[in-house]
């Protein structure tokens, strides 16, 4: 499991001209599984979200978390992080889970943000063509990867 992580001041994804998940400040989370994935990854990655200290104390230090600031989360799926350019000039995704694997995944990933964080959880919508704009805080951009079996 690989996410892209950005601290946002304001963030939204639009698919087809309507807004399907907006977030003010908090984190804009680009989320791809691969085949071998599971819920002890979606579980491991919900934990390492919520809990980061990212965000900004009184002094300008990273050392307040989600929960301390009680932003948001905007989750959109984005297969294309598992793909491989190392050979000719066309990304191949064959590492990336298929959507009878992703989604269920995405959907037990969104489902863990719920339950642990005290702010808004928004999503794009899987398989979309979606469009994200975003603020980026910072800029702060972190990725995170949790691999089958607690390689990390």
């Amino acid at each position: 499991m690989r996410v892209v992580l950005q601290r946002v001041s304001r963030a939204s994804v639009t698919v087809g001209g309507r807004v399907t998940g907006s977030i003010d400040e908090g984190l804009l989370l680009l989320v791809g599984f691969t085949p071998e994935d599971g819920a002890a990854e979606v579980a491991w990655m919900a934990d390492k979200v919520s809990g980061l200290r990212i965000f900004p104390d009184d002094d300008g230090k990273m050392n307040r978390s989600l929960d301390e600031t009680g932003g948001g989360v905007l989750v959109v799926s984005q297969f294309t992080l598992y793909g491989d350019t190392r050979k000719g000039r066309r990304p191949s995704f064959v590492s990336a889970a298929p959507p009878e694997v992703a989604i269920p995944l995405y959907e037990a990933f969104v489902a863990a943000l719920r339950a642990r964080v005290r702010g808004a959880v928004a999503t794009g919508e899987f398989g979309a063509m979606m469009e994200v704009e975003l603020v980026n805080d910072g800029p702060v951009t972190l990725v995170l990867e949790r691999t089958p079996g607690g390689a990390s």
